[in-house]
């Protein structure tokens, strides 16, 4: 038995029906070609059988998925690609450069879906990444070809009479089970497949009827609605009106609240939920208390596609039923409207989650982001481009500091940031919030020079306008700033100083946390380890009260290795085991790779030199998503200088290399599973299911603890 492929190709939920054919020559083609390109007109399925097509690779390194249909912005497919291949960069690189790099030795199929609105910038790169990535293959899918060179074109033609019709029964069994096609209706259900013209999309709308209509009766009224809805250009493709024809004869079968509620169900961008829909949707001619069962009547018609998930029941819309609605939306003179109330929605959303972040459900929050990260898009593109709305953009795109700069999102925050900060949105609080992100996403990425810049910006404008909060988180990240570029005295200045601020105004959230660790980290690099400690300790003990986990892992961090100078090596690999396991579970790189660098030094002291080498060949690995590193830092690069030193004079130079490309090779999930497993068989115990609870509490923290000839944090080999 094959064993699974690596990839993102989403599990059929329904039966695939019909195109034996089709599938054939679309893998002669993809095996023939490095870029195939599926056309044909919406609803034909074009996406289905890519995706059938695709689950049949078998490259190397498997087949991943990019839908685009919900992206507006061209400046986001190169984030989207990412995303999709599961990458994750905290550098300043362009993420083309990123997706160079990633996919240069690598042999895999990548589906690009619903391009046909950004053909021009989907077009450059595919064309780049083919250029430089011999391994790839690109199975496109739109309404028109890429018109790129070496593009293979694979026109996808209506489904022909048998299969429309084995289609319309299997999905009008779902519909109504114990439905079947019989001398009786055989007739009306091949006719009615013909009038369809086999179009999938339009097949499954009339077999989604039958909960009221009999074959006979869809017939019958088909007829009507095809003839009321036949006003489209002659110029327009046949495909296309028969299309139209198809969706606006299901929406001439709706009733008026339930074509008002699908043409304001278009503002949504990819899923959405039902507390959401009855915020945006209600009012003007659908009464709030009505919402539900209009939105009952659309899931019974198809217009909406119910999914089901870890977070309960969500909703989505096809994009070809959704741009429907959407110029029915437009003609209502409705959309500007809609999109405000979508954008005030999202804009709370953003708000609650912020507030929310600190606490004990901070998990969570990460997830309902990640699900409405397309709305929150579309939020932020209307503040972005609607008259007078700049400042909304600026203060939406700051809110989300927790998700950019918490979830492994720094380039796509950079990119929000950078367009608000752009725009003179005439609210001077929320530019400076967003200024001082922009600051804090510049720091974590290396880039020193917009760092610096936006940082000043914010505090001379927040100390000049009498603004205490922007004041405290400007001066706290200058002095983040200070504590990678090594500049130990002024960091502990600044954040001292930063710290009183928070206190003054009574501040206290994850950010602040951060700086109490920030400032530990420099008093660490300073000797002062157990000043750095009883900070820790403190961060600690705030987390478990309010439920952190985020800032936590940091603090763990810093009391792991305090442990180990103390020669408590039991308990230091516990505390960084927790550390490394909460910022994987956030996608965290930045502490995990620091997590993973100090836990290399531990394997190779406590005698397996080999394994440390894999361990800081998998931090090595890792480093390039980060940024610079170890920040260039003489004082963060210490420990791996020292593991280094050590495992190379135990193995020898050869083998010494030889681990650490196995390691670089590990990739992040193995080398954190990698890791976690030395933990818990360290501890003798399968410790992992007690890291949600709070790790020991060290005693006896006089002195810097240290044993002769150990290095100090920072502390050059």
């Amino acid at each position: 038995m094959r064993p699974p492929q690596p990839g993102n190709l989403p599990l059929e939920l329904n039966a695939f029906v019909g195109r034996t054919t089709e599938l054939a020559e679309l893998a002669t083609a993809l095996e023939a070609g490095r870029l195939v390109t599926v056309t044909g007109v919406g609803g034909v399925g074009k996406s289905r059988l890519a995706a059938r097509a695709a689950a049949g690779s078998r490259l190397r390194d498997g087949a991943w998925l990019v839908d685009l249909t919900a992206l507006r912005d061209p400046d986001l497919v190169e984030h989207a690609v990412a995303e999709a291949l599961e990458l994750t960069d905290h550098t300043s690189r362009p993420p083309r450069q990123v997706l160079l790099g990633h996919l240069a030795e690598r042999e895999l199929l990548l589906v690009v879906d619903g391009f046909e609105h950004l053909v021009d910038v989907c077009a450059s790169l595919v064309n780049d990444l083919l250029t430089h990535s011999p391994g790839l293959r690109v199975l496109a899918v739109g309404r028109r070809p890429l018109e790129t060179a070496g593009e293979r074109l694979f026109p996808l033609a209506p489904l022909p009479a048998p299969d429309a019709a084995a289609l319309f029964t299997d999905r009008a069994t779902d519909t109504l089970p114990g439905f079947v096609v019989d001398d009786a209706n055989r007739a009306d259900v091949r006719e009615l497949c013909h009038r369809l013209d086999g179009i999938p999309l339009a097949v499954e709308l009339a077999a989604g009827r039958l909960r009221a209509l009999s074959p006979a009766q869809l017939l019958a009224r088909l007829d009507d609605r095809f003839r009321l809805l036949t006003g489209a250009r002659r110029d327009v493709p046949t495909r296309h009106q028969t299309l139209r024809t198809a969706i606006g004869w299901s929406h001439e079968l709706c009733s008026p609240r339930e074509r008002l509620l699908w043409s304001r169900l278009s503002v949504f961008d990819g899923q959405f939920d039902l507390e959401a829909v009855e915020y945006i949707c209600a009012g003007d001619g659908l009464h709030a208390d009505d919402v539900l069962d209009v939105l009952g009547e659309l899931l019974a018609q198809s217009v909406v596609c119910r999914e089901d998930g870890p977070s309960g029941v969500r909703y989505r819309m096809l994009d070809t039923v959704r741009a429907y609605g959407a110029d029915w939306l437009d003609a209502a003179g409705e959309t500007t409207r809609m999109r405000r109330r979508h954008r005030d929605w999202y804009m709370g959303l953003a708000t609650w989650c912020e507030l929310d972040w600190f606490s004990p459900r901070q998990a969570q929050v990460a997830a309902l982001v990640d699900r409405e990260l397309p709305n929150l898009r579309a939020a932020l593109e209307f503040c972005l481009t609607e008259r007078d709305e700049a400042h909304l953009g600026q203060y939406l795109a700051g809110t989300l500091w927790f998700y950019w700069v918490g979830c492994g999102r720094l380039a796509e925050g950079r990119h929000w940031l950078g367009r608000a900060l752009e725009l003179d949105g005439g609210h001077e609080e929320s530019r400076l919030k967003a200024l001082w992100v922009f600051g804090y996403v510049a720091v974590l990425q290396g880039d020193t020079v917009a760092a610096l810049a936006a940082l000043h910006e914010c505090r001379d404008e927040a100390e000049r306008t009498g603004n205490a909060t922007a004041a405290a988180y400007a001066e706290h990240r200058i002095g983040c700033l200070a504590l990678v570029s090594d500049d130990i005295s002024r960091a502990e200045t600044l954040l001292r100083s930063a710290l009183d601020r928070y206190r003054e105004i009574g501040e206290l959230n994850s950010n602040v946390l951060m700086g109490q660790v920030e400032l530990a980290m420099a008093l660490a690099f300073g000797g002062e380890l157990a000043a750095a400690v009883e900070l820790c300790e403190d961060v600690r003990q705030v987390c478990e009260d309010h439920g952190e986990s985020w800032a936590l892992a940091y603090a763990l961090y810093v009391l792991g290795y305090a442990a180990w100078t103390r020669g408590e090596a039991d308990t230091a690999r516990e505390l960084l085991g927790q550390s490394l396991d909460l910022d994987h579970r956030f996608h965290d790189l930045l502490g995990a790779v620091l997590s993973l660098e100090l836990l290399a030094l531990f394997t190779a002291a406590e005698g397996d030199p080999a394994e440390a080498a894999v361990l800081q060949g998998a931090a090595a690995g890792i480093w390039p998503s980060v940024g610079l590193p170890l920040f260039g830092s003489g004082n963060f690069g210490g420990p791996h200088a020292a593991c280094e030193e050590q495992a190379r004079e135990a193995l020898g130079d050869e083998r010494y290399e030889e681990c650490v490309r196995a390691g670089a090779e590990l990739g992040l999930d193995a080398a954190v599973a990698r890791a976690l497993r030395a933990v818990d068989d360290c501890a003798g115990t399968d410790s992992r299911n007690e890291r949600t609870r709070r790790p020991p509490r060290q005693e006896g923290r006089g002195g810097d603890g240290l044993k002769q000839g150990e290095l100090r944090p920072g502390q050059r080999a």
